[in-house]
């Protein structure tokens, strides 16, 4: 095995990271119960396929960066812009909003609000236009899990309407 370059670390420390991320999503994978319910494709093919493609890409970034990385040339660009931190708060905002309104207000909600402020996060100044196609959106995805797949991601609130 070869030897990383000087100044490749940070990048193979990031690439470990990556595989070692994709390898704990395999492992918990494995241990996803699966009923007798399931004829062919069961709730373990998602995760086993994202698992393996994050190992995939891991095990890029770890060859990338055992040839000498891939961020050398980061530190030559001079002119890089200021740090949003309007744009970093929305999106931190966004998943706290999922992660506390999911339990008591529903699917639907949740991702709602998460739309709306990731959509200001990244520029977007038309927040009712935002709140429309959050709704669409994120009403589409749970009709899709509910319905076709049976897969209850939490009504909440809606729980008698949808």
């Amino acid at each position: 095995m070869d030897r990383p370059k000087p100044g490749a670390g940070p990048d193979l420390v990031v690439a470990i990271f990556v595989l070692l991320l994709g390898m704990l999503c395999l492992w918990q994978a494995m241990v996803i119960p699966v009923t007798p319910l399931y004829a062919q494709v069961g709730p373990k093919f998602m995760p086993y396929v994202v698992g393996g493609l994050v190992v995939a890409v891991g095990i890029g970034l770890v060859l990338s960066a055992l040839r000498g990385g891939w961020s050398h040339g980061i530190e030559e660009v001079e002119h890089l812009p200021p740090t949003n931190w309007r744009a970093l708060g929305l999106l931190g905002a966004g998943l706290i909003a999922n992660l506390v309104l999911i339990g008591s207000l529903g699917f639907v909600f949740a991702a709602t609000a998460q739309f709306v402020l990731v959509a200001a996060a990244f520029g977007s100044r038309h927040p009712l236009r935002d709140l429309g196609i959050g709704i669409a959106v994120s009403l589409g995805a749970f009709l899709a899990f509910d319905k076709l797949l049976g897969v209850n991601i939490g009504a909440g609130i809606l729980e008698g309407v949808l």
